[in-house]
């Protein structure tokens, strides 16, 4: 049984997914990022970098326990683990390694930070409405949907026609394009994506987890933990 340590997040729904997707059991620990859990030693020992989700695994390489943190990586040693969601030939892999290191560098950064300044930002004590933030992190994120479109055109899924932990790490931030500010009007092949891994019994599975629990961080508390810390 996997121990996973989450909040219902675009980076705490990469693993629930592909727990779900991979039907690995697993025990669900909350981590609200809200009111500083991730800040806890104990936490600290398997997730140094403060962040959730993070993995325990009581039957890791072998047989030994381990721990994992990043939500690249727990996606990766969960394909390796099940052999699933990862391709079948060196080329695959390449291209699921790719796509999952764009989403890591890009989409999730740039979409964070578009969330931060276009949402939050403006209602912090004292607010701070920034136009060239606001327009940078808006435009970057449209530029990395027209790179994922273009490449949805010639292909089912984003690292070929199968579906993969790259799909997965995508999929979270990709799915919340209406609170970047984005269109999709101009991106068929990416809303067609978009519509076919949202219908997926494991997505939505992973997506359903504590979603009651799901807030906006618009408390004055949980901005001081979130954003000063």
């Amino acid at each position: 049984m996997i121990d996973l340590y989450f909040w219902p997040t675009p980076n705490g729904w990469k693993a629930s997914i592909a727990l779900e997707e991979m039907e690995l059991p697993y025990t669900t620990h909350l981590i609200n990022i809200g009111k500083g859990d991730q800040f806890d030693p104990e936490f600290l020992k398997i997730a140094p970098n403060n962040r959730m989700p993070a993995i325990v695994d009581p039957d890791g390489p072998d047989g030994q326990p381990i721990s994992v943190f990043e939500s690249g990586a727990i996606l990766m040693y969960l394909a390796r683990k099940t052999g699933r969601f990862y391709g079948t030939t060196e080329r695959d892999r390449v291209a699921v390694e790719e796509w999952l290191m764009w989403q890591m560098g890009g989409v999730g950064p740039m979409a964070g930070q578009a969330h931060h300044f276009l949402k939050y930002a403006p209602n912090l004590e004292p607010p701070q409405d920034l136009p060239y933030a606001k327009d940078r992190y808006r435009t970057e994120v449209g530029r990395l949907y027209g790179v994922l479109d273009r490449r949805l055109a010639e292909n089912e899924y984003v690292a070929g026609d199968f579906y993969s932990i790259a799909d997965m790490s995508i999929w979270g931030w990709a799915s919340l394009w209406e609170g970047q500010q984005q269109v999709l009007d101009d991106k068929p092949h990416f809303a067609r994506w978009l519509e076919t891994v949202s219908a997926r019994p494991g997505v939505l599975a992973g997506r359903a987890l504590h979603a009651e629990l799901r807030g906006d961080h618009r408390d004055r508390q949980a901005q001081g933990i979130l954003f000063k810390r």
